[in-house]
């Protein structure tokens, strides 16, 4: 009997440690898919982390880029519009291939701005060819970009950029309310805030608001006088203080303030001090058309005749502005001026592309 229960006490123990051997085996391959899994997580974290890294763009690219753009825009007052179009579209198409390159979350970015900024300056440039399709279409294409890459600056310049498309086709008051939207998005103090409060002048200006104008004006000085001049006063989108003044011309002039004359006077001593327009062929030309139109204000005709033959004779006057020619041309035929053939000729010249016949904007 008591061998029985001896037999017994041992197979119960043979159980205990076979159940004690299978617990530790499924402990032991438990633990086993654990540091498995955690080595599985650990990878895809790593390849995450490669794949996010991973670029075929480079910063030196889009360094490169930049510092075209950056040359672009500096160029863009002294080199006529249709020079400048065909490197801009160049730039554009770089831009275009490689969005479809493999490049981090901060290239992308980067990308973006960039394409951004060289759209809105191609919507610049067809507005002053007066491709009107083109502009509008970069234009959307700029602020499409900017949005994506939460970039206020370029999309304020973008609405104070069409600001000055549709003040070029006669609907005033759309520029005024896309100034108020430009100096809304832009940042405080900006070179954006500033070209849009200046628009919104000028826009007040041809609707003969006198109270408005001159409110939009001394809100642009009290903007640009603090100030200093910038280290490239040419780059299109870095305010240079000598800009107000030429806003300040322009907008006197079509408000029909007489001061004008004195700003556009003095602007253009501080472009062309030696008479040789060098550094500023367009702003001096388009300084000049303000002169002539403050002359006109003035009942100054035959100076006002002068100074707009001196503006078209430069060769720098963009067919966006040739309204503002118009203008003059009118005036001075209104009064049966003896000179005022000879005016309407070269501005007929001025409007007729090589080979063509001339095509001659309506007077706004």
């Amino acid at each position: 009997m008591a061998d029985r229960y001896a037999e017994v006490a041992e197979a119960e123990a043979l159980l205990k440690c076979a159940e004690g051997e299978r617990k530790l085996a499924e402990s032991l391959n438990a633990s086993g898919r654990h540091v498995e899994a955690d080595h599985d997580d650990e990878s895809a974290a790593i390849e995450l982390t490669r794949r996010v890294s991973a670029s075929d763009v480079g910063g030196e690219t889009l360094a490169q880029l930049e510092s075209s753009f950056d040359d672009l825009a500096t160029a863009y007052p002294v080199t006529p519009p249709a020079l400048l179009l065909p490197r801009l579209r160049r730039q554009l198409a770089y831009v275009t291939r490689l969005t479809d390159a493999r490049k981090t979350l901060a290239e992308h970015r980067r990308l973006l701005v960039v394409g951004g900024w060289l759209s809105l300056l191609s919507a610049t440039v067809h507005i002053d060819l007066d491709q009107q399709s083109a502009a509008v279409a970069r234009l959307k294409t700029a602020i499409s970009l900017a949005k994506s890459a939460e970039h206020d600056e370029i999309r304020a310049w973008c609405f104070e950029t069409e600001a000055w498309r549709v003040l070029t086709r006669g609907d005033y008051q759309r520029a005024v309310e896309l100034s108020k939207t430009a100096q809304g998005l832009a940042p405080a103090g900006s070179s954006a805030a500033i070209q849009a409060a200046s628009q919104e002048g000028r826009a007040w200006a041809r609707l003969g608001q006198p109270k408005e104008t001159y409110a939009a004006i001394n809100r642009v000085h009290g903007l640009v006088s603090p100030l200093a001049r910038p280290e490239h006063p040419e780059h299109h989108y870095h305010y240079d203080p000598d800009k107000s003044v030429a806003y300040t011309a322009t907008t006197l002039a079509w408000v029909g303030d007489k001061a004008a004359e004195g700003y556009a006077r003095e602007l253009i001593s501080r472009l062309n001090p030696g008479g040789e327009v060098e550094e500023w062929p367009r702003r001096v030309a388009s300084a000049t058309l303000d002169l002539a139109l403050a002359l006109v204000v003035g009942d100054r005709l035959d100076e006002a005749c002068h100074a707009t033959q001196q503006a078209m004779a430069s060769g720098r006057i963009v067919p966006s502005n040739h309204w503002r020619v118009a203008e003059v041309v009118s005036a001075v035929e209104a009064r049966r001026l003896q000179a005022a053939k000879d005016l309407r000729d070269a501005y007929e010249t001025m409007c007729r592309p090589a080979g063509g016949i001339a095509w001659v904007p309506r007077t706004r």
